[in-house]
């Protein structure tokens, strides 16, 4: 009787067991890392200091009856709808990957089998696996030989035999064989559900423009609060305004200095991008990590799966002495013919090496089946023939490995070997007869992704630098990283026989291979890393990848992975592609680069808006109402910024976003101060009225705007210049035709004087402040000393 005979005989669980563990909670429920549910994600992207500013600015409104002037919550409303809606898009996706990956597993119960999903199996279960089965909890093999594919677990690609007696992990396959296992672990305390559980922390979000965003509506926050207050009171006590009028004069203010549009601008690149992506077979589950990863210096992979496909190929054929190659080519294809149904990785890298050179196979007459116990195959022909293929050792036996080992110094030392030969015949059992006649060997190998190397070739020319971090031989991870373009890929270390920090932190000063990593090693790398102030991108597909992913600025999992790769990832790719990550770098100077062209719009309104308000608050009124700073954010900010942000641009990110933006922002909102001051100034010795003075307000605004898009327009080409001229008419526009609904007034011989004079002089003045700060910010210790202050980062 075999031992797969003797495993069915084996009583299962009763009724009444399976139902006392299951009250005990002894169940395999929860083992997995789950994505966010869509309350969560609503929650998130709702419950923002951005929406609670703007939603308490609205109630204000409201409360005068000018509902026209609550305009600015269509910003808020576009922009969480776009942010809920791209994030809950990829998730459901993501959730999809894992439901079509999921399998249900044999059961043996004392009334007989059934097929249950993993999470129904209870603790002390008798599951059968064959060959492709995946463990869906830790167990001990009761009966069987296999071979176990531990690669998600360990990043391990070569098989691992187990008999009974021998412990499986869940998440591990069975690469070739059958056996029946009792469960000895469920839930949370499996292998894999144990590190799982440690990715479970919520993983901030790594960007630097989301990070400055934050930073502008805390400082505008801190600032509006105190500002909106003083115009408030100043309008309604000592100015004689009514309520209605101090609360809409305030709130004009206070929105100015909220960058509403930026905000939206940004979710609404980055959901284009994503979009773009997905077009490609790349999930993007986090929007920011987009410009994330365009900011990425250092690049950890993981082999399997990554540089790998995950699939085994045929190096090399050599044949024995007085035998050739297509004999030994011809065996090899029977011999895997044969045993096809039962084809774990070796086999299929055979198959497809003979399907390539239309190798013909015999008809065969008898069947061995590889068995992990005798680490062999074979088959007899019809014509007598007893071919046999798998390890020196058992094939030849103790005595005669030595020839094998002289033909297998024709391969690399990281490839694995394998004899055929011819024996005289199989027992009943399969055990070889007589003597092998040794026909030659077979030289098997991790197959490279055929785009690994002009991959590679893309990030280092880029200026990033590359690490793989794999949990399989570090001569086996070294030779692949060799073959697939990573510099320094000689430059390796076993991981394993790193014993303290101390020399952990050596070995990421000078390895760029790592070999036989834990998962909790990964982590530390990625650590050690960030200690040395690297931004890091992660790829893996395995459950021993998921610490690291969690850990990294930025991880991107394969879709044929683990559904923990996954669901921690914030990018998948879903056709399982490493080649897509150039694009993915490219989305993401395009979103960057064109954000901070755009981004200085913006932030001109939130400064000129603050500094007006000051000022303001000592020589009223504040000479704008909601209304018109809609129709300002429109034409000078909010269409210009769209079409800017748009367009292609695939530089290389440099500097600060926030300097970046600052040092073309800056002049704009200094020019526009003086040119509104002066008004103010000029308006009262001409006694304009509330009208007049916002009128001529609005068109000193416009002036130095249409010269900041023209700025950065730069070199100009015919869609900026038609944007241009759409800028200028739709202001025009405004100011004439449109005048009643914006509130505006007829202009007057007084009020085109100043809009001639005090424009073109704000518009010279804009044009050499703007010449001066780009020439010299990023040498400007002043200048760095405000980014760090708005950032929040008051040390030196």
């Amino acid at each position: 009787m075999t031992d797969d005979e003797r495993g069915a005989e084996l009583a299962g669980l009763t009724d009444e067991e399976v139902a006392e563990r299951v009250a005990d909670g002894r169940t395999n429920a929860n083992t997995d890392v789950r994505t966010k549910s869509v309350g969560q994600i609503v929650a998130e992207h709702a419950l923002t200091l951005f929406n609670a500013v703007n939603l308490a600015l609205a109630l204000l409104v409201l409360l005068t009856g000018q509902y026209r002037n609550m305009l600015f919550m269509l910003v808020v409303a576009a922009n969480l709808l776009i942010g809920v809606a791209q994030e809950v898009r990829a998730k459901r996706m993501v959730d999809r990957l894992t439901i079509l990956t999921q399998k249900e597993v044999v059961v043996v119960r004392a009334a007989g089998e059934v097929t249950l999903p993993p999470s129904e199996l209870v603790a002390d279960d008798l599951v059968r696996l064959s060959h492709g089965d995946q463990v869906p909890a830790d167990a001990v093999i009761v009966s069987g030989h296999v071979s176990m594919n531990e690669s998600l677990l360990t990043g391990e690609s070569r098989p691992v035999s187990k008999g009974p007696g021998d412990e499986l992990l869940s998440g591990s396959f069975v690469d070739a064989g059958s056996l029946v296992a009792r469960v000895t672990r469920v839930g949370a305390e499996g292998y894999a559900a144990r590190i799982n559980a440690e990715a479970k922390y919520v993983k901030a979000v790594r960007s630097e423009i989301r990070d400055t965003l934050n930073a502008i509506i805390r400082l505008g926050t801190v600032v509006l609060v105190p500002l909106g207050l003083a115009l408030f009171l100043r309008s309604l006590l000592m100015d004689g305004g009514s309520l209605g009028d101090a609360i809409l004069t305030s709130v004009a203010a206070v929105i100015g200095m909220i960058p509403q549009g930026l905000v939206l601008l940004t979710s609404s690149v980055l959901a284009i991008a994503t979009f773009r992506l997905g077009r490609r077979m790349v999930l993007v589950q986090q929007a920011y990590c987009v410009e994330t990863l365009a900011r990425v210096d250092t690049l950890c992979l993981d082999k399997t799966g990554t540089i790998t496909t995950g699939e085994m190929e045929v190096a090399s054929v050599v044949a024995a002495p007085g035998s050739a190659t297509a004999e030994v080519e011809r065996a090899l294809a029977t011999i895997v013919a044969a045993n096809e149904a039962d084809a774990n990785e070796t086999a299929r890298a055979i198959l497809r090496h003979a399907s390539l050179c239309d190798v013909a196979v015999e008809p065969v007459a008898r069947v061995v089946p590889f068995s992990s116990a005798r680490k062999y195959s074979g088959c007899v022909t019809s014509s007598g023939r007893a071919l046999v293929m798998g390890a020196a050792a058992f094939v030849l036996g103790p005595a005669r490995a030595a020839e094998a080992d002289e033909l297998a110094r024709a391969f690399d030392a990281t490839e694995r070997v394998l004899v055929v030969g011819e024996a005289r015949g199989f027992d009943g059992e399969g055990g070889i007869l007589g003597e092998v006649s040794l026909l030659g060997c077979v030289a098997i190998r991790d197959e490279i992704r055929p785009t690994a190397e002009q991959t590679m070739r893309f990030f280092v020319e880029q200026g990033v630098e590359l690490r793989v971090i794999s949990g399989d031989d570090p001569r086996t991870v070294s030779a692949i990283a060799a073959r697939a373009g990573v510099p320094l890929a000689e430059r390796y270390v076993d991981a394993s026989s790193l014993s303290s920090d101390a020399e952990l932190d050596a070995a990421v000063d000078g390895a760029r291979v790592f070999g036989r990593v834990t998962p909790q090693q990964k982590r530390e790398l990625v650590q050690a890393l960030h200690r040395r102030g690297r931004v890091v991108a992660m790829t893996g597909d395995g459950v021993n990848d998921v610490l690291a992913l969690r850990e990294a600025d930025c991880s991107v999992a394969m879709a044929s992975g683990s559904a923990a790769a996954r669901n921690v990832s914030e990018i998948v790719l879903a056709d399982n592609d490493f080649a897509h990550m150039p694009e993915v770098v490219a989305e993401g100077r395009r979103s960057i680069n064109n954000l901070q062209r755009s981004a200085s719009l913006f932030l001109v309104k939130t400064v000129f808006t603050a500094l007006l308000a000051l000022v303001c608050v000592v020589m009223p009124p504040y000479p704008f109402i909601p209304i018109q700073m809609s129709l300002l954010s429109t034409a000078i900010i909010g269409i210009p910024s769209f079409v800017l942000a748009l367009e292609p641009n695939h530089e290389l990110v440099r500097g600060s976003f926030l300097a970046n933006v600052l040092a073309r922002s800056l002049p704009a909102s200094a020019a526009i101060v003086v040119a509104l001051v002066a008004e103010i100034v000029v308006g009262r010795v001409l006694s304009h009225s509330f009208g007049e003075v916002s009128t001529v307000c609005t068109m000193l605004v416009a002036f130095v705007g249409v010269a900041l898009i023209w700025r950065i327009s730069q070199p100009m080409t015919p869609m900026r210049a038609a944007l241009l001229a759409v800028v200028v008419a739709i202001v025009a526009l405004g100011c004439t035709v449109f005048a009643p609904f914006f509130e505006f007034v007829d202009l007057t011989g007084s009020m085109g004087v100043v809009v001639i004079v005090a424009g073109a002089l704000s518009v010279a003045l804009f044009n050499v402040m703007y010449d001066r700060s780009l020439g010299g910010y990023e040498k400007s210790e002043r200048f760095s000393r405000l980014v760090r202050k708005v950032e929040g980062k008051h040390g030196n």
